[in-house]
């Protein structure tokens, strides 16, 4: 049995290096600037450690000598997001993923900025797991968090600013399991119904209820539907085909071909233009036709005032040439909220829960097209047509068909 202590291990000044220090089971582990808040709340996040396993005294990774070179995890996270905005862009654009990697990376800066990088170890990733379990994150998401947070110290080795040691010790700490932790699971994604759909259709312009039709029929990406352009069109008589610019697989060197059939092509005729270049659906024009609607139902003549009122010459937001997928997203949103009215005198939870309720996804309508296509043409037909490389995946996205198993049992069982 580890022998009882009568009083906790003091804070105290190492002299020759002014940092904070803290004697744990004969090892030294050095808190950084002596008297700092930093180095006090590290303190206490180290005594807290000690303490749920005296047993065994400090991570050997704590007991770090005082070495002045070496980074905080605070430095290390300014060099690892210039390399992140550099690196995951597609088309000139930074991609979905670096933001995704900053939401990931502010909790555990905020529970371990002033910490050595090298001091980093898997007690440390697990404390960080559980302020993840904490926030109320999912199991899925709370893993894809913690692979990025590996991921940045794999960098952080790569560029010899951590030992290696560190990263191949994060690498024992296994994701979460289902059933096995107390973090929620994701709700899977169902498909839209079609009078929802339908319901929401009015409220929004035509550009973007286009868009909405055409994903329901073709199974498109939110992201391939709001770059089509004239030039990425192949038309003949019967099937045209699309090639997006840009599109989910491309960095894999898989090829993206979309067909579309008679509905499709009747969608997206009164939005062909002569200008091959050009955006189809283009919220810059959206905004010109609401404003020309708006000046053709104006009953009363314009006041001395309006006529000689000026626009902002640069006006500090500006609708672009395409819709990017948040905003195609914040639209339908905007529009469901419309479509079914929330209720008033609601508080701020209650906001939240009747969102997740009456709110839908662009997401949603791939997931439609999905379940539709597998039920009439087979698991095989749906694969090909949404552009999945394995029919596994093409049943993540796929509603299984209930109805026609119970009819069947119904025969033979």
């Amino acid at each position: 049995m580890p022998k009882l202590r009568n009083r906790l291990p003091s804070y105290r000044l190492h002299k020759s290096s002014n940092q904070a220090v803290v004697t744990l089971n004969g090892r030294d582990v050095y808190l950084g600037r002596h008297n700092s808040s930093e180095s006090q709340e590290r303190f206490k996040r180290v005594i807290q450690e000690w303490l749920a396993n005296p047993a065994h005294g400090p991570r050997r990774s704590e007991a770090t000598p005082p070495v002045r070179s070496d980074l905080t995890i605070n430095e290390l996270f300014l060099g690892y997001w210039d390399f992140v905005k550099g690196y995951y862009r597609k088309n000139g654009s930074m991609t979905s993923e670096v933001w995704s990697i900053k939401r990931a990376l502010v909790p555990l800066i905020e529970l371990y900025g002033c910490q050595l990088g090298s001091a980093f170890g898997p007690l440390s990733l697990k404390t960080y797991r559980q302020r993840l379990i904490d926030l109320g994150l999912t199991r899925g998401v709370i893993n894809k968090h913690v692979g990025r947070a590996k991921r940045f110290f794999r960098w952080a080795v790569e560029n010899e600013l951590v030992p290696p040691s560190v990263y191949h010790a994060l690498q024992a700490v296994a994701g979460l399991r289902c059933g096995r932790s107390t973090a929620p699971e994701s709700e899977p994604i169902k498909p839209v119904p079609d009078d929802v759909i339908e319901a929401v259709l009015p409220h929004v312009n035509r550009y973007v209820a286009a868009m909405i039709q055409l994903q329901r029929v073709t199974g498109m990406r939110p992201g391939e539907v709001t770059i089509m352009r004239g030039r990425d069109f192949a038309r003949t008589e019967k099937i045209w085909t699309y090639t997006p610019a840009s599109h989910k697989t491309e960095h894999h060197g898989r090829e993206r071909t979309i067909f579309l059939g008679p509905r499709a092509q009747e969608i997206l005729r009164p939005f062909l233009l002569d200008d091959g270049d050009a955006y189809l659906f283009s919220p810059r024009r959206a905004l010109e036709e609401r404003r020309e609607q708006v000046r053709r139902k104006s009953k009363a003549p314009l006041s001395a005032d309006k006529r000689h009122r000026r626009r902002k010459r640069q006006p500090s937001k500006q609708p672009g040439d395409y819709y990017p997928v948040i905003s195609y997203e914040h639209a339908i949103n905007r529009a469901c909220d419309r479509a079914f009215r929330i209720p008033d005198g609601l508080s701020s939870e209650e906001m939240k829960e009747w969102q997740r309720d009456h709110r839908w996804s662009p997401n949603q309508l791939r997931h439609s097209a999905a379940t539709f296509l597998r039920k009439e043409f087979g698991i095989e037909a749906a694969r090909i047509i949404l552009g999945h490389s394995s029919p596994t995946v093409t049943e993540v996205y796929a509603e299984l068909d209930r109805s026609r198993a119970a009819d069947i049992m119904a025969k033979v069982g």
